[in-house]
């Protein structure tokens, strides 16, 4: 049973190696390694003793819990909040997670959403969930109130790539002048949602992905090549509340720098390891001929061992003393001259 439990374990292991390299690998690149930037990254208690936080402002109706989240709006109408980083985003390449919470009272109506901005200008309260219109730069919704008819469902996440000028489509929820857009349950989850946005800019490749139906399973959104950002744009979030309302909750922030890949590295054969973090030049096929060898070595000592225990248990059974078994003098396990002291003796250990 021991040797079955580790072999699926092995299994297991295996299949989540593939998953990660997978999520790693995007337009033609790969991330080799991730760097925290602590600017962009916003964590409980989420404020210092004076009240404040040296990389972020928050204004409105936004109110820090520091135990739990940083409330955008409460469940009230007419409420506004919002939450934007002080510096700007240098990094050319870049993967934010953002742990979220979208919740209230009623199952029917609720509403508007919340967003998260990677904008030219900051902190500019206004309508569009919370924040202004003509907007230039990057504006993800999470978008909970349909305020037309449409054949897809809500809640629902969708971008708008902003040039300063074009003014959101508020009464069609962004329909016409969305870039990519999902429908996702967030609201009300048994955990906590996340949103994961990844960038390359020489690319302008866009990726976006959520969490929300178990830990761990990442559901793809959208993803888009030859989008343009502004050149050092201002991480921030922000929601909005009307005559329907909901708690919008950020619970924590997490932005990363990315390294990628050179360009003429073979994307088969550029490769991250799991556990260990460094980075190895091995032939994807090599890593999983090396992986099921291990697998099949590791199958044939615990064979190995079980058929030497039942035939140990046999000679016991029949009153073998000097045989094959574990005990014997001579036997191969427990002879003087044999292997038992390999196994047994704890100064060799």
């Amino acid at each position: 049973m021991l040797c079955r439990l580790l072999l699926y374990v092995g299994l297991l292991a295996g299949g989540a190696l593939a998953a990660w390299e997978d999520n790693t690998k995007m337009a033609n690149r790969t991330i080799e390694r991730t760097v925290n930037l602590r600017t962009h990254s916003i964590y409980p208690p989420y404020i210092d003793q004076d009240l404040q936080n040296r990389w972020w402002d928050f204004g409105a109706d936004a109110i820090v819990n520091t135990n739990k989240h940083i409330r955008l709006t409460r469940n009230r109408p007419s409420e506004m909040g919002w939450l934007w980083t002080r510096l700007p985003l240098t990094t050319s390449n870049f993967v934010i997670e953002v742990e979220f919470k979208v919740s209230g009272e009623s199952n029917h109506l609720f509403g508007d959403g919340m967003a998260v901005w990677l904008t030219k200008d900051r902190a500019q309260p206004g309508p569009v969930f919370g924040s202004i219109d003509k907007f230039e730069g990057l504006g993800i919704f999470l978008d909970t109130y349909a305020n037309a008819r449409h054949s897809y469902s809500f809640p629902r996440i969708v971008a708008m790539l902003g040039d300063g000028k074009t003014e959101y489509d508020h009464d069609n929820d962004g329909e016409s002048t969305n870039i990519g857009a999902c429908s996702a349950s967030y609201r009300l989850t048994n955990i906590v949602p996340r949103l994961r946005i990844t960038y390359f800019k020489e690319e302008g490749y866009l990726d976006v992905k959520s969490q929300y139906r178990a830990w761990g399973e990442w559901t793809d959104c959208f993803s888009l090549t030859g989008v343009r950002l502004p050149q050092a744009p201002f991480l921030g979030f922000s929601a909005l509340t009307g005559a329907v309302s909901d708690n919008h909750d950020i619970i924590s922030v997490s932005t990363y720098s990315a390294i990628l890949s050179p360009k003429d590295a073979p994307r088969d054969k550029l490769r991250t390891k799991l556990w260990g973090g460094s980075s190895s030049r091995t032939g994807e096929g090599g890593s999983w001929t090396w992986f099921f060898l291990k697998l099949f070595l590791f199958a044939g000592v615990c064979a190995g061992g079980w058929f030497g225990y039942q035939e140990y248990q046999r000679r016991q059974r029949y009153g073998g003393g000097g045989g094959f078994g574990m005990g014997g003098a001579g036997g191969m396990f427990g002879g003087r001259n044999g292997f038992g002291g390999v196994f047994y003796d704890s100064k060799r250990f």
